[in-house]
């Protein structure tokens, strides 16, 4: 009976540790995995940002989804310009524009135009890969695109590329997901990691980045 008891109690012991353990370290670790995730991510989305933007400069608008997307940036060139060359001290107190060196001579400008792929990301860059959420086997970010009306009455063209949290993070502690996604309920705010707004204008800025 004595060696039942014995053995009850250091079964106890062992759990009231496990238990203590994931209560302080669980936590930890979720937050570790979250942040690296969310790192990825970040920078996906802000490739995603800069691609739209590019898209936007040279179509006056969005693309509408990723297809439009990849096959701007694999297909459509942009400028790129080599500069040799910058105005000395003594040209710019005497007002000359980097215009008038270029005509001179004085200086040298020239302009290639570059498949836009090349030109903001470089050759290595997977483009296909841009639609993917990094790190989640087969998930793809949400994107879409809006008009909306800012407060001085102007028409404004808008997009939105997001992932929720469930995505990235639902092969973790259920609890610790829950509990991020209230809060972000609880404060308006979108429960993920997005980029944009189809709602307000905000200059493109990543949730993470207000």
């Amino acid at each position: 009976m004595k060696v039942t008891f014995k053995i009850l109690l250091v079964a106890a012991t062992v759990l009231l540790a496990y238990m203590c353990y994931r209560s302080i370290m669980g936590p930890i670790e979720f937050k570790r995995v979250k942040d690296a995730r969310e790192d990825a991510i970040k920078a996906r989305l802000i490739d995603i940002r800069k691609a739209q933007i590019e898209y936007k400069n040279r179509h006056k608008e969005h693309a509408a989804n990723f297809d439009e997307l990849t096959k701007f940036l694999n297909e459509e060139k942009l400028p790129f310009v080599i500069r040799e060359g910058v105005l000395t001290d003594e040209q710019l107190e005497k007002g000359m524009t980097e215009a008038e060196a270029v005509k001179k001579g004085l200086i040298k400008r020239d302009t290639f135009w570059v498949i836009a792929k090349d030109t903001l990301f470089g050759k290595d860059y997977n483009i296909d890969s841009l639609r993917y959420v990094p790190n989640i086997a087969g998930a793809q970010f949400s994107m879409d695109t809006a008009s909306i009306t800012s407060s001085s009455g102007y028409t404004i063209k808008v997009f939105e590329a997001a992932v929720p949290y469930e995505t990235y993070l639902g092969d973790l502690d259920k609890q610790q997901v829950a509990n991020l996604i209230d809060l972000a309920n609880k404060l308006e705010r979108y429960p993920g990691m997005r980029v944009g707004s189809l709602t307000e204008v905000n200059n493109y800025a990543g949730n993470w980045e207000n």
